[in-house]
């Protein structure tokens, strides 16, 4: 299973959800945006590496409360790789550890449509301001017309009791909220997953409801 984690502008909490679901689904997770990575590096080989035929997908698996496979973050990096070979590279990586969550590029452009062209799921990141909803519609488009079936969204960081069924209805999927909580927006920095250092929050009940929508 891979799951396509999109938002439809950047700063909605993307990454974090896509990091904490993977957490809940004992996933892998991707850090697919090649010109803003987002998840923790390190030392060893890395995405970039990769989609440039310079590494197999499973050297650059970086073991942690979360498994990672992490992007580059140089420009030269990001020039060398070719999005051709993400599907396969993703794929080797499906086959080795089973599910896979990608934490795909805000917006439209090619780099964000890839990758969800290679899931089999999309979980769609939604602002609760009624300004962002535009682009999240926008990117729910793109995820039909890719095949990528939309299993939720997510409306993030949420302070006061958002419109969730006029939400659902607008973008024809579930929308489960997830709380503003410090500890999620840490959790990637800390590498502390919410499901599993607060278990009990009402943040890690938002995320497991998502994970549980995710056909296995």
């Amino acid at each position: 299973m891979i799951l396509a984690v999109a938002g439809g502008k950047g700063g909605v909490g993307k990454t974090t959800l896509a990091y904490n679901v993977a957490a809940a689904l004992d996933a892998v997770v991707v850090d697919a945006d090649l010109g803003m990575a987002d998840l923790p590096g390190g030392r060893g080989p890395d995405l970039h590496d990769v989609l440039a035929g310079e590494a197999d997908p499973i050297e650059t698996l970086r073991a942690g409360p979360v498994d990672i496979v992490p992007c580059g973050r140089t420009l030269a990096g990001a020039r060398a790789a070719d999005l051709r070979r993400l599907e396969s590279a993703v794929a080797a990586i499906e086959r080795e550890r089973g599910a896979v969550v990608l934490d795909c590029p805000a917006g439209r452009r090619a780099d964000a449509g890839v990758p969800l062209a290679v899931a089999d799921a999309c979980l769609l990141v939604v602002s609760p301001r009624a300004f962002a909803l535009a682009d999240a519609i926008r990117t729910r488009e793109l995820a039909r017309e890719l095949d990528a079936g939309l299993v939720g969204c997510a409306v993030n960081r949420v302070t006061e009791e958002p419109p969730t069924d006029a939400i659902a209805d607008t973008l024809g999927a579930p929308a489960s909220v997830v709380p503003a909580d410090p500890r999620v927006g840490r959790s990637v920095a800390e590498e502390r997953p919410v499901v599993n250092a607060a278990r009990d929050s009402a943040a890690a009940k938002a995320v497991r409801e998502l994970a549980r929508r995710v056909p296995r």
